[in-house]
Order: structure tokens, then sequence, then C-alpha cells
């Protein structure tokens, strides 16, 4: 019980109470929305932004930060005014940010910081301009979900219907993806570039097994990230492994053990 004591342990406790409720949203949105793949593609462009960071010596965060919304924008604008397949438009940001960040981090005349921090996450690491951002970023994200809890949903659902009844569905879907990058980079120092979107879907795909309800997913999604997160943080202090890959990790078993007994219980109660 003594790690309770140190300051680092208590913000990465905040920080996964903080990023299970802003990921528990974003997250069940991207999964609705079947947005998956472009989420990824983000999540990869997101290096290009770090890579100018370490360049011109500015906060990696920050230029990741606008780097991503970019780019979010950028596969939203191509794919539905450019005329330009969706596949191929996530292809292209996601190449584009990986080389963009590979070569600035080379050519970089200044100390690299560890990247690693970047690449795989370790929320034992964040700090309070971390905790800041996702705070910050929590609020905002809860704010515009509960005033505008109807219209998103509708949007998430059936987007031709929503548009049908006037919905505003192209300003929804540029911010919402403005939203998923700001979620993505977020999130970095916690599980990093390589995991990201993991924290974004398994804990979805959990809920989705134990409702189809979206207000329930939301909620089952925010408990069952925080569970996976406080769980990984104990397999990641027993075993002295990366807390990034320690809390995605639990999070699959979690869904694993999920869907098996959902379907043994299916099965009991045909049986009877």
């Amino acid at each position: 019980m003594e790690i309770f004591g140190y300051v680092f342990f208590q913000h990465a406790l905040i920080g996964a109470t903080l990023a299970s409720i802003l990921c528990g949203i974003i997250g069940t949105y991207i999964v609705t929305r079947r947005l998956v793949f472009i989420s990824g593609g983000i999540t990869h462009a997101s290096f290009g932004g770090i890579g100018l960071g370490v360049y011109y010596g500015a906060n990696p965060i920050v230029s990741a930060l606008g780097f991503s919304v970019l780019c979010a924008l950028g596969v939203q604008w191509m794919s539905h005014k450019g005329n330009i397949r969706e596949d191929s438009t996530i292809a292209f940001f996601w190449t584009l940010g990986m080389s963009v960040g590979i070569i600035c981090c080379f050519l970089s005349p200044d100390f690299i910081p560890d990247l690693n921090s970047y690449l795989f996450g370790s929320i034992l690491t964040i700090g309070q301009e971390d905790l800041l951002l996702l705070g910050s970023l929590t609020i905002v994200v809860s704010l515009l979900f509960l005033l505008f809890f109807r219209t998103i949903v509708s949007v998430a659902f059936d987007p031709v219907f929503a548009r049908a009844q006037g919905l505003p569905v192209d300003l929804i879907g540029y911010v919402m993806m403005a939203l998923i990058a700001m979620t993505i980079v977020a999130t970095l120092r916690m599980v990093g570039i390589v995991l990201a979107i993991s924290l974004l879907t398994i804990p979805q795909m959990t809920a989705n097994v134990l409702t189809c309800d979206y207000g329930k997913m939301v909620g089952i999604s925010i408990l069952v990230g925080w569970v996976d997160c406080m769980l990984g943080l104990a397999v990641s202090y027993q075993l002295n492994v990366p807390s990034g890959a320690a809390i995605i990790l639990v999070s699959i078993i979690v869904y694993t053990l999920t869907k098996i007994i959902k379907k043994l219980t299916e099965r009991c109660t045909v049986a009877e």
C-alpha cells in the first residue's frame, strides 16, 4: 500500500480515471460509427507532430495535438469532399505522419527525448501538464455529449436519416474527428502510439457484448476502462513490465472472458 503515497502513482490513478471517462465517451462513438481504422490512421499520423516538436524544440504533445487535428480534418474532408476512397485517405495521412516524424527525429539537432514513452507509453510518467490536458478535454467532451446527446446518437447510428431530418451531420463529423484526434494525443503518454487505439475500442467492445443501448455502452465502457487500467497497473507493478502494454493486455483478457461468459449464459438459457 505504500505505493499510493508516491506522487507519480497518484498521478497515474487520476490519469487512468480521466482517460477512462474520455475514452469511454469518444470510443463508443468510434465503435458505433465504425471509425476504428480511421482512428488508427490518426494515431500513427500523430507521430509527425511529435517529430516536429522534437525538431523545433517545442512540446511534442502540443505539436502532436495540432498535427493530429489537422490530419483528422483532412481525412474527413478528403474522404467526403475530395472524391477519394476512405482507405486511401487514411493511408495517405498515416504514412505522411510517420515519415515526417521519422525524418524530423533523425534531423533533430538537439537531444531527443525518450521516444519510447510516446511509442509505447507509460502511465507512471504522466505529469501535471498531461493531467491538465486530460481533465480539460474530459470536461469539454462530457459537456458536448450532455448537451447534444440525441443529435450525436442520431448521426452515429444513421447519418443518412439524420441528414434528412436537417441535422448538421457534416459539422458533427468534423467536430467529432477533431475530438478523436485530441483524445488520442491526450492518451499517448499512457499507452503510446502503438497501443492508443486499443483504449478507444476494446472496453467499448466489452460493453457492446453486454448491451446495445448507446447510453449504457458509454457508462459500461467507462467502468470497464477504469477496471482495465487499475488491473493493468497492478500487473505492471507486480511483474515490472510497461504499464501501457499491461493495461491493454488486461483489457483483451477482460473482453475475452466477458464474451465467453456471455455465450455460456446464452446456452444455459436456451437449454432451460
